[in-house]
């Protein structure tokens, strides 16, 4: 009875994270998304590694999907800030001439 009682105060706990994660994301600034997206890759890696000790330490089905969803999310969002971090860093680099001048 009493695991059942925390696994439903975790659950409870990472829905109001996803609702505050939702609010707080959705206030910020088109323009500083792209450094906010960089900026949080090491979070996501640590959300990853939190749900690799989570799935290592999984006793029931419900522990074993909240962790694979985790590692699936984190993998995700780490996979896309380094993404957005490369195409933010390409429109630093210097164009090089292609054509010729008449």
């Amino acid at each position: 009875m009493t695991e059942s009682l925390i696994i439903l105060g975790l659950v409870y706990i990472f829905v109001l994270a996803v609702f505050v994660g939702f609010e707080v994301i959705s206030k910020v600034p088109v323009v500083l998304h792209t450094p906010l997206m960089s900026g949080t890759n090491a979070i996501h890696g640590i959300v990853m590694l939190g749900g690799m000790l989570v799935l290592a330490e999984a006793t029931n089905p419900v522990l074993v999907w909240l962790g694979f969803a985790a590692v699936v999310l984190g993998a995700m969002n780490l996979f896309g800030g380094f993404v957005v971090t490369d195409r933010m860093l390409e429109m630093f680099k210097s164009k090089k001439p292609t054509g010729r001048k008449a």
